[in-house]
């Protein structure tokens, strides 16, 4: 609760204003650096996490699971003065995740999150968010998350991530209303627009939203004894998942041996989710 209301109280007027809630103008998110030492891949909860994401129980934990390792200082760090934008708000529009090795679940790790500087988007403001993941001196795990803040458009700023291809979907997932509370409470992300219809039309939206995070997990659960042990995940998330809902999931192996895949509307195809994994 105390961070849900850092994350929300820079998105309400005059209360913005407050000393402690007032965002520093200008500020450079690039001076944002957080750590954890000592974090334990612990092995209740990610297999947890492996329910529901879809992934078995192994000894290992899943491949998207250290992208909760992280996500505390994803918080720190959005709702630090020094980062530009309210929480609430930022729009997550890319992730690329490289896993090293599998880590084994019970192993302690070090955790760190880097923010970069903004740079214009065509819709906005983007800024990434890069989190390592090491066990000692080897960095087992990467990933960078982009966050997208509306705003003014520019035609000439990189568009970011592109996919050549968007699989049809085959397969039908039927998602549940409380797909966002159950995922929510695993991971720690208690976003409003993921847990109930009033919250999320509060926020703009006819009702909930699955998670991307776990719309991505979900994707590389159906593809995992596809995946090499190193391997590059990207993935693009394009439009909002509604819950409860259905979605089609399709892939197609790529020449390189690496997979496209995507989440699509089963009435009109339109995507939810573009991604690639490739051998690292």
């Amino acid at each position: 609760m105390p961070t849900l209301l850092k994350a929300a109280l820079p998105s309400i007027p005059v209360v913005n204003q407050l000393p402690g809630v007032r965002k520093e103008q200008g500020a450079d998110p690039s001076t944002l650096r957080f750590s954890r030492g000592g974090v334990i891949a612990d092995r209740d909860h990610a297999a947890a996490y492996a329910r529901v994401c879809g992934f078995p129980v192994k000894d290992t934990v899943p491949l998207t699971y250290p992208h909760l390792l992280a996500f505390p200082l994803h918080m720190e760090a959005m709702t630090s003065p020094q980062f530009p934008f309210p929480a609430i708000g930022s729009v997550h529009v890319e992730n690329s995740i490289t896993s090293h090795r599998p880590i084994v679940a019970g192993e302690s790790l070090d955790v760190s999150v880097n923010v970069s500087s903004t740079r214009p988007h065509p819709k906005g403001t983007v800024v990434d968010f890069l989190a390592e993941v090491r066990s000692g001196s080897e960095v087992v795990w990467e990933s960078t998350s982009t966050y997208l803040r509306r705003g003014r458009s520019n035609d000439d700023a990189d568009k970011g991530l592109t996919f050549d291809t968007t699989p049809a979907g085959t397969t039908q997932w039927q998602l549940p209303a409380d797909l966002g509370r159950r995922y929510g409470a695993v991971s720690g992300d208690r976003n409003p627009i993921h847990l109930y219809p009033v919250t999320a039309k509060a926020l703009g939206f006819p009702r909930q939203i699955a998670h991307g995070m776990w719309s991505l997990a979900r994707c590389v659960a159906a593809l995992e004894n596809r995946l090499p042990d190193a391997v590059t995940v990207e993935v693009g998330f394009k439009k909002p998942i509604l819950l409860p809902g259905t979605v089609a999931f399709g892939h197609e192996a790529r020449p390189d041996g690496g997979q496209v895949f995507a989440l699509s509307s089963p009435k009109d195809g339109a995507p939810h989710l573009v991604g690639r994994a490739v051998r690292a």
